[in-house]
């Protein structure tokens, strides 16, 4: 069966075209490693109903619930092959999401930054949007290719290419706040900031090159906690939640 856009129900959507990123590590639960698929599967029905409202959804995972380069590399490896070692976990991540996404009934593609045709098509931008357009959901794999890139920057890269309307952030934490909440009782988180306050206050969003890439291509951004899936559904429908980073 053919996918069709509701477009009936475009006008309920805020963003038509996204870029989710997603924590690999909320994948993981409570257990902070491996895959949780209660969680998977609670994500990817609510990636159906956006897809089926007739949004076009480009998804990029992180891979730390099995590796982060510099974390789980630190002094112990040289840096460029933990970093490979991370982009391969974010490969298992969009194969473990894609499987998911398949058994909910959706169609999705994962795109790998590095050849490995045995597991990925290889990403182009035309075949992206090409998938993009015909209803499929596009997991972007292995990050940017290179070292010394996190997935955040991956993320926003790839909503810049597919010229998304948003780039959702889908991460461990509520928003965006003017110190780390977990430590920092008084805390406060924002509802709205422009790219110009994050840099300048050195806020913990996104990683400075990411952010950076964001303000130049003018993308909207916006932070908000995965661990109520449904959040995605909100956020795409235009409903405050999170916090929103854009140009004045």
């Amino acid at each position: 069966m053919s996918y069709q856009k509701e477009e009936a129900n475009l006008p309920e959507l805020k963003y038509k075209r996204i870029l989710l990123k997603l924590s690999g590590e909320a994948l993981a639960g409570d257990s902070h490693r491996g895959l949780n698929f209660d969680i998977i599967h609670t994500v990817c029905e609510v990636i159906k109903t956006c897809r089926d409202m007739g949004a076009e959804i480009g998804l990029v995972i992180g891979g730390g619930n099995f590796w982060r380069g510099v974390k789980d590399g630190a002094d112990r490896m040289q840096r460029s092959h933990g970093d490979a070692m991370g982009m391969l976990a974010t490969v298992m991540n969009a194969i473990a999401v894609a499987d998911a996404l398949e058994q909910h009934g959706v169609d999705a593609r994962v795109l790998s930054a590095v050849e490995m045709n045995k597991f990925a098509e290889y990403f182009t931008r035309d075949i992206a949007d090409r998938y993009l357009k015909e209803g499929k959901v596009v997991i972007f794999a292995a990050g940017t290719g290179n070292p010394y890139f996190s997935t955040d920057t991956g993320a926003v890269l790839r909503g810049v290419e597919i010229e998304a309307d948003a780039i959702l952030m889908a991460k461990n934490v509520d928003g965006i706040y003017s110190a780390d909440p977990n430590t920092d009782p008084t805390a406060v988180k924002y509802d709205a900031l422009t790219y110009d306050q994050v840099l300048a206050q050195h806020l913990k969003a996104t990683d400075t090159t990411a952010m950076t890439l964001a303000m130049d291509n003018h993308m909207t951004m916006v932070c908000f906690a995965l661990k109520d899936p449904e959040n995605i559904l909100r956020v795409v429908r235009g409903e405050k939640i999170g916090t929103i980073v854009k140009e004045d």
